[in-house]
């Protein structure tokens, strides 16, 4: 099954695509949030596209189990989502993923690379491919 995730942020949002058979996901181009406001038109068009049968969105805790500043807006970014699309969304703890994406795209094209659009959605990347070892796993103890 088809499963969309998106690293929400002030500014932009990144996307990333997979599949549950697979083990990796793909980064999508990621979404500007003009004047702070989400493109939901572009989200519509990525969701009749691809049509998931769930969407990941990450959700930032700390290693000590504390919610970061800008929970409360992926909260109401994830109650919009499934309020206009009806599709699950399930939150994903995203801790470190920026930091780990900052340094998966440095080493692929050093400083050029460190762009905020693409930062996000490398930071998808890794939403999802967390999201699909916990799933495979619990699908391998059923």
């Amino acid at each position: 099954m088809i499963i969309l995730a998106f690293d929400y942020g002030v500014k932009n949002i990144g996307l990333a695509i997979s599949d549950t058979l697979l083990s990796y996901a793909t980064p999508l181009p990621s979404l500007y949030n003009f004047k702070k406001k989400i493109q939901w038109k572009k989200i519509q068009n990525i969701l009749f596209t691809w049509l998931p049968k769930y969407l990941i969105l990450g959700y930032p805790i700390d290693n000590k189990g504390k919610k970061q500043k800008i929970a409360k807006k992926i909260e109401i970014f994830k109650l919009n989502l499934e309020k206009k699309y009806k599709i699950p969304v399930k939150l994903h703890n995203e801790y470190l993923t920026t930091k780990i994406a900052k340094s998966i795209l440095f080493q692929k094209g050093g400083f050029k690379e460190l762009k905020k659009k693409n930062i996000h959605s490398m930071s998808a990347v890794l939403i999802l491919e967390g999201w699909l070892e916990i799933f495979k796993k619990n699908i391998n103890n059923i």
